[in-house]
């Protein structure tokens, strides 16, 4: 049998499979006796209001109900921790909350991230700022942040505070990615040709962005270059609509969250994996129990969140 085939019956498959609402796993079609990768994950839902963990069979493990969550993270206590539209939340596998930070009412948080030192940082769109939450749930530090966005709830996106001490911030109306001093000094503008949604920074110094409606993921150098690019209709089945979260793993490949906006909910992969050289080898589709999967955490791969070495 060749490949060609192989991929058709694949697609096959996937379609009988996403029109059942069913989850299904990709294989690598260029080599028909690899195993299918599979994978366990922490994701959300932000259409859906959820967070959930996703068994490597495909089935829901645990989920909590939260309104609008757009960023999650596991911890090595074997909590999750998210933020949602009014704040974030950590919440321990028997759905018990042992830690809250409560925004303002104006507030719309789209990221957030668990720190060395206990503290969480969030960021609020319509509060132009990102702040540190200490285990007391109060602001610890503030850091302002300057944003020209018209549409308040579009000021940020994907932030992150790299092993260095600075933010990384994606103002997705404005095109760029700013990066911060610890003090909140502007450092540089990242000029991007979309409306980012991730920007993380690698060991090697590259960033790994998210481009959302522009629907491209692109690779920069130290230099700004781009050295890989994932461009909308590169992957045969999983034609990129709005690439939301992504994750970079150690073996070099690079986990994509396909949020489908209107018209194309329900009708592809919400998540996929692929290689540096553009092969899917595991893709994710369950249209039965979530709309729009737009953050991804795989429990399957090695990693420290506390160490600045889980790559998402």
């Amino acid at each position: 049998m060749n490949s060609s085939s192989l991929l058709t019956r694949r697609e096959f498959t996937r379609r009988t499979v996403s029109a059942l609402g069913l989850a299904f796993v990709g294989i690598d079609v260029g080599n028909a006796a690899q195993a299918a990768i599979r994978h366990r994950f922490l994701c959300c839902d932000y259409q859906g209001n959820k967070v959930a963990i996703i068994a490597a069979n495909g089935s829901v493990e645990w989920e909590f109900a939260t309104q609008t969550p757009q960023d999650c993270w596991s911890l090595p206590n074997g909590n999750v921790l998210f933020c949602y539209s009014n704040g974030a939340k950590e919440v321990s596998r028997d759905k018990q909350v042992v830690w809250e930070y409560k925004a303002p009412a104006q507030a719309q948080c789209h990221s957030c991230q668990p720190l060395p030192d206990g503290r969480v940082l969030v960021a609020e769109c319509g509060m132009s700022r990102v702040i540190e939450a200490g285990r007391d749930g109060q602001v610890a530090k503030e850091i302002k942040v300057a944003s020209q966005a018209k549409n308040m709830g579009h000021q940020f996106r994907g932030t992150r505070k790299t092993a260095d001490g600075h933010y990384l911030v994606c103002l997705m109306d404005e095109k760029k990615i700013v990066e911060l001093s610890p003090a909140g000094t502007l450092l540089r503008e990242i000029p991007v040709d979309g409306f980012p949604h991730a920007a993380i920074k690698l060991p090697n110094g590259h960033l790994l962005v998210t481009l959302g409606t522009a629907a491209k993921v692109i690779e920069l150098d130290k230099d700004l270059k781009v050295v890989w690019q994932l461009d909308e209709n590169e992957v045969p089945g999983n034609p990129l609509r709005l690439p939301a979260g992504c994750q970079r793993l150690p073996n070099g490949n690079t986990i994509v969250c396909n949020y489908l906006p209107g018209p194309f909910m329900g009708k592809q992969p919400q998540a996929f994996e692929v290689t540096r050289d553009k092969r899917v080898v595991w893709e994710f589709t369950d249209h039965a129990r979530f709309k729009t999967m737009n953050q991804i955490y795989l429990l399957d791969a090695p990693g420290d969140e506390k160490k600045n070495d889980v790559l998402r």
